[in-house]
């Protein structure tokens, strides 16, 4: 009689009541496979919950918990090294961060260890930028650098524009991340170029857009900056959706014909000549949008440029358009309220933006297209022609980008309000290699920083 048993991965033949043991067939593995969620990552150093990346790992015939994933080399260790990378998990997927020691790039090497001594491994690029002031209250919406204009839309969500393209992007406020969602509407808004997005406001479930209406940098007119359009929101937070509403392209035209028929008071026919640049303190260029108080029919522009008088200390503009609900609804021609002149100090408006409670707050900052060293200040108004503003915040000017979009608006009657503002880095040299940020290869080291400020 014949028997075989198992026996710890031996076979065991018994004859004739003699046991012979003989070695089972060995086990063999096949080389591990490693992918990686992204191949680029940005990070700042000192930063409080940077960008990560997934590690998705297997290998055949082991099973995921018995592989050991590590970053096995760096480049440039200055930047960040071995002992820097973290990874947590221990199944298939695992999730690796970097702390960055300073400013800079390194390739880091990222190693799976499998079973039978077999490994495989990934590059990783890896850019930090450098330290900013508060980083625990900084965050880095990454993808894009030139963010311009953003509204919440709830659930701890916000949607950036970007003045370099149309595309619109989903971010989640409290963290350091690429968007969860984008869409562009190029196509449904008939341009090829950007509109330069500059404004932005929600009012029920609609969110008004306006391009910067100015030349561009070069003083030449582009069609697609003469545009205002629409989007309808469903759903909130991660789950936000957007879809396309209408468009109208003729506001400049209709602000240009206003100003002419009122004795050129801003000087919008000069300023919007061929030739003339926007960003200069008698130029044209809109960078803020908000609707009056309690008004769902009128709406406000806030000028960059001009000042009103166009002179150094002059006031900021704000022009209301009495039917701008018309406008985008209907293609009505534009009509205007008259101007709002406001004193902030001899800066000009960067964005506004109320709460339910028509409490406006103002980013102030310069005129000029300059290095954003000059002055940045918060202002709150209650949104009435011939009310002064009153300054709540001077903002922080030694980081890289200038301070471009208010998220949304706290109650500022409240001691220790904290609003969150995000910046346009487009033009900042993130990484010290003289690249803008506008510029770089990969969109994941694109990126601009959201700061939240406690006001005064």
């Amino acid at each position: 009689m014949k028997k075989q048993l198992g026996i710890a991965g031996m076979a065991a033949l018994v004859v004739a009541g003699t046991v012979t043991v003989v070695p089972a067939q060995a086990v063999t593995y096949g080389t591990p496979t490693i992918s990686l969620s992204a191949a680029y990552l940005s990070g700042a150093v000192g930063a409080s919950g940077d960008p990560v990346v997934d590690v998705t790992v297997g290998q055949s015939g082991a099973d995921a918990s018995a592989l050991t994933v590590s970053a096995s080399a760096s480049s440039k260790a200055s930047v960040a090294g071995t002992g820097d990378v973290t990874v947590t998990g221990t199944g298939a997927v695992r999730r690796l961060a970097v702390a960055a020691r300073g400013r800079g790039y390194t390739d880091l090497t990222v190693k799976v260890t499998g079973l039978g001594g077999k490994s495989a491994t990934k590059t990783l690029s890896y850019a930090a930028s450098a330290a900013v002031q508060n980083p625990a209250d900084a965050r880095y919406f990454t993808g894009a650098s030139d963010s311009s204009a953003a509204v919440d839309v709830g659930g701890g969500y916000t949607v950036v524009a970007d003045d370099e393209s149309n595309v619109l992007r989903l971010y989640d406020r409290s963290r350091s991340a690429a968007p969860v969602r984008t869409w562009d509407f190029s196509s449904q808004l008939g341009v090829t170029k950007e509109v330069d997005i500059e404004g932005a406001t929600l009012i029920g479930n609609t969110i008004y857009w306006t391009g910067s209406l100015g030349n561009n940098k070069d003083g030449e007119y582009k069609a697609p900056r003469n545009t205002v359009f629409t989007t309808t929101v469903s759903g909130s937070g991660s789950a936000t959706q957007l879809a396309y509403g209408r468009s109208y392209k003729k506001l400049r035209d209709d602000l240009v014909a206003w100003d002419k028929a009122n004795g050129n008071r801003y000087g919008f026919a000069a300023g919007t000549a061929a030739g003339e640049v926007p960003k200069q303190i008698d130029g044209f260029n809109v960078e803020g949008l908000e609707f009056a108080p309690g008004s769902t029919t009128t709406a406000y522009l806030g000028f960059r440029a001009p000042l009103a008088p166009a002179v150094p200390g002059g006031k900021a503009l704000v022009v209301p358009v009495t039917n701008f609900d018309q406008v985008l609804s209907s293609g009505a021609k534009a009509t205007f309220g008259a101007g709002i002149e406001l004193d902030l100090g001899g800066l000009a408006i960067r964005d506004i933006r109320k709460n339910a409670a028509n409490q406006y707050l103002i980013l102030a900052g310069s005129w000029a297209a300059d290095d954003n060293s000059d002055p940045y200040a918060l202002y709150q108004w209650d949104g009435v022609a011939g009310h002064a503003p009153v300054k709540r915040a001077d903002l922080p000017t030694t980081d890289p980008g200038g301070w471009e979009a208010v998220v949304d608006v706290p109650d500022l009657s409240v001691p220790g309000a904290r609003v969150q503002l995000i910046t346009d880095s487009g033009s900042a040299d993130l990484y010290g290699d003289g690249t803008e940020a506008k510029d770089l290869t990969h969109a994941e080291w694109k990126k601009s920083r959201a700061a939240w400020f406690t006001l005064n």
